[in-house]
């Protein structure tokens, strides 16, 4: 019996599924199905009541805008802990074939909603949904802006929702198409961001948050060269209330969202040496590759980006300048499960540490759990916000005890909870 016969006498997906991953790849690489043309691109939106605990996590974080007095929020006093009603809103991509198969991922940013409704909708319709790394060069290829900022978004989402596709169809987890697990259940580093940063209350916070298992943490600095020399003293009296707080085995990193200078920056990490920060993320604009360069060849401390680089390209002049330890390409914003492979791969050569900026978590755990521990050794989690982003999930993938267990699901294992969702919307163009 030929193959195709063999295929379409137990059912394509079945059959596929009963088989060796290896043989599996090998038959659906060949076989060309016609059921794996690609027959929609579309947007599912998900509403639905949530409750939301105010009070305790409007902390903002230093910001390049904030060199201007007059656009600097005032400053954030934690106050007691309240719930508030709202309603939840997310938006899903979701590619179907003529078959009947389905990828989905989300939820994604709405400013890639018009690139993926637009543009890379017409793209993929008609497509092989297998033929990833074509689809994606394809989509890098047919716009001029493609390499960056919301064009990339948008194709971050669809070639995200294409493994996840590509992975049900052959009936496991991405990470598990991808290679893994290396590491399963992941170790993720406790994102602060909202948390309060005086001193006396981060420090007993991440107290509390070393107890929870999250034994890496991330703290966002709230003040930049603007706020003078009263700002300079918060920012080093965090790092030495959270090292004293939470004693010598706790790694703090620390995040600066390109808000400081140069000299800012090195002066912090001159005060801060003794207390062993993790690494300073994005101390200074991302386009200034020269300071990133010239500070880390003046501090022990090790220096991060990269959740605002948007491919390999970019990555690689940053190693090739010896710019940086830790890179933290985004699967959201760099280009999907795709290229952060493939920018895990340079960092490997460089001798860079892979640390997915973790916008959300499916992607970026995927691919932690299917590197090297040496390449990546941990995950992001952010505390306040996954929890939210994943409301409408069935089983949601948080942390316990500073790790989070992938699901075994096919794919990425996003299944909705019908009883969260009010109401569900589908836009095959930009509403």
């Amino acid at each position: 019996m030929r193959r195709r016969d063999f295929l379409q006498h137990l059912g394509a997906g079945a059959a596929l599924s009963c088989l060796p991953l290896a043989m599996r790849e090998t038959l659906a690489a060949s076989l060309n199905l016609p059921d794996l043309v690609i027959s929609e691109v579309e947007i599912l939106r998900l509403s639905g009541p949530r409750t939301a605990v105010r009070g305790v996590t409007g902390q903002f974080q230093v910001n390049p805008l904030h060199l201007y007095p007059d656009r600097r929020p005032p400053e954030f006093k934690e106050g007691p802990a309240r719930e508030e009603p709202y309603t939840a809103r997310h938006n899903y991509i979701r590619i179907r074939t003529q078959g009947g198969q389905e990828g989905v991922y989300g939820y994604i940013d709405a400013e890639a909603l018009p690139t993926v409704l637009g543009p890379l909708r017409k793209l993929l319709i008609g497509q092989d949904a297998l033929a990833i790394e074509k689809l994606w060069d394809q989509m890098y290829r047919s716009n001029r802006h493609a390499r960056a900022g919301h064009y990339m978004m948008g194709i971050s989402a669809c070639d995200n929702a294409l493994w996840d596709l590509r992975a049900r169809f052959l009936g496991v987890p991405v990470f598990r198409l991808l290679g893994g697990p290396t590491q399963q259940p992941v170790r993720v580093y406790g994102s602060c961001l909202g948390f309060s940063i005086e001193p006396a209350l981060a420090g007993k916070r991440a107290a509390q948050l070393k107890k929870d298992g999250f034994i890496h943490q991330k703290w966002f600095l709230g003040y930049g060269p603007s706020d003078g020399k009263r700002g300079m003293d918060l920012n080093v009296a965090l790092m030495r209330e959270l090292r004293a707080a939470a004693g010598p085995d706790v790694e703090f990193g620390f995040d600066a969202y390109q808000g400081w200078d140069l000299q800012y920056a090195i002066e912090w990490c001159r005060k801060v040496e003794q207390y062993r920060p993790w690494f300073l993320e994005e101390a200074v604009p991302m386009a200034d590759l020269e300071s990133f360069v010239r500070l880390s060849q003046s501090t022990s401390v090790p220096i991060a980006t990269g959740e605002h680089v948007y491919n390999r390209w970019e990555v690689e002049q940053f190693f090739k300048a010896n710019a940086l330890q830790y890179i933290q390409a985004d699967p959201e914003w760099c280009g999907g499960v795709s290229e952060t492979l493939k920018i895990a791969h340079l960092a490997s050569v460089h001798g860079v540490k892979l640390l997915p900026h973790c916008h959300n978590v499916h992607a970026a755990l995927a691919v932690v759990a299917s590197q090297s521990p040496a390449v990546c050794p941990v995950g992001e989690y952010l505390i306040n916000n996954v929890p939210e982003k994943l409301w409408f999930l069935k089983d949601p993938p948080l942390a316990s005890n500073g790790q989070v267990q992938l699901p075994d699901r096919p794919g990425f294992g996003i299944e909705f909870d019908a009883a969260k969702i009010e109401k569900q919307e589908v836009f095959t163009s930009q509403a």
